[in-house]
């Protein structure tokens, strides 16, 4: 039954099963075992993140592809719920229309893109999805009278989305379905082909496939399933904004989540993004306290206080690198 749902692609590792079990239970038990707002934005937030990183994964660690517009489907998601729900009221026909549309949109830009674009080298495929992310960013900020302009959309939720709890649960099985799903697409023909594409692209034309058809239906997919997470992200929220969804600080993030986690690996983009958002939120209170606790002591109550936790962020990523060259799962499964 577990291998089922899993598609085949077990842990291989006790201790990577052991904290991929830890993480679903911690998920799934959020609201009732880390109670407070900020405990349950924080696991809505992994949930959403989780998603997100293993669709960027699906790209950058199986395919090879090398996107700067992840974020921009991830935006295409939240205005297209926000959108819908604040110019055309909260009900669900009206949500499923945004939904419908913000899919609709980024498979079009991702297949157009993919397709005009995914012939060239890879430094140059990765500096057009820039500049169309660019361009699509400075788009939502100016249109001012559809996005909100850099203020962005607040905007109501139907009935029985409006609690809390219900709205924790839609976002997190959702996310889990649809991870689910990529984790099936990945271990199915279709994902061996994109590994092959990923290994040797002129080896796998020479046994027939069309590797730009492949890698324009892998970037469709990926961009679908960031489409997805940005609609539940907007949905968590109630909000939607530059700031929140098209910025390119959460590219950054996403590169870092995947490759904490070890590229692909779908499981690494889940551990990376939990363990990321998780030391995002609250390695400035553990600073604080060590900064505290450190106090009359030379230069660790300097080097240790809470604003320069971006600073110990990135020596924690450095020595991940360092110390996990294949990622975390990666070194799990070498034991």
């Amino acid at each position: 039954m577990i291998r089922a749902l899993l598609s085949g692609d077990l842990p291989r590792s006790r201790a990577l099963g052991v904290l991929l079990v830890v993480l679903l239970v911690a998920l799934a038990t959020a609201p009732f075992l880390f109670p407070g707002t900020r405990s349950l934005n924080v696991a809505a937030k992994v949930s959403v993140f989780i998603l997100l990183a293993a669709s960027y994964d699906l790209l950058l660690g199986y395919t090879g592809i090398v996107s700067f517009a992840h974020t921009m489907f991830f935006g295409i998601g939240g205005y297209g719920v926000a959108i819908a729900a604040a110019r055309l009221g909260p009900t669900w026909s009206n949500f499923a229309l945004g939904i419908a549309a913000a899919l609709l949109a980024a498979v079009a830009i991702a297949f157009i893109v993919g397709l005009l674009s995914l012939r060239v080298k890879a430094i140059f495929f990765a500096m057009i999805t820039l500049a169309v992310a660019a361009f699509f960013q400075i788009l939502a900020s100016q249109l001012s009278a559809f996005t909100g302009g850099e203020d962005g959309l607040n905007f109501r939720l139907p009935e029985l989305l409006q609690g809390r709890l219900s709205a924790y649960y839609a976002v997190f099985l959702a996310s889990l379905a649809l991870f689910l799903l990529l984790l099936r697409v990945v271990n199915s023909p279709f994902g061996r082909v994109l590994q092959a594409v990923r290994e040797n692209e002129l080896r796998a034309e020479a046994l027939g496939y069309r590797t730009v058809i492949y890698r324009t239906a892998a970037n469709c997919l990926g961009a679908a399933t960031a489409t997805a997470a940005g609609a539940l992200y907007a949905v968590w929220l109630r909000y939607t904004g530059p700031d929140t969804t098209l910025s390119f600080s959460i590219m950054i993030d996403l590169l870092l989540m995947v490759v904490i986690g070890g590229m692909g690996t779908m499981y690494g983009a889940a551990l990376g993004a939990a363990l990321f958002v998780v030391a995002q939120n609250y390695l400035q209170d553990l600073m604080k306290l060590a900064s505290g606790a450190t106090q009359g002591l030379p230069l660790l109550p300097t080097l240790l206080h809470p604003d320069r936790w971006l600073l110990w962020l990135g020596v924690l990523f450095i020595l991940c690198v360092y110390y996990f060259p294949t990622g975390i799962v990666g070194r799990l499964r070498r034991g």
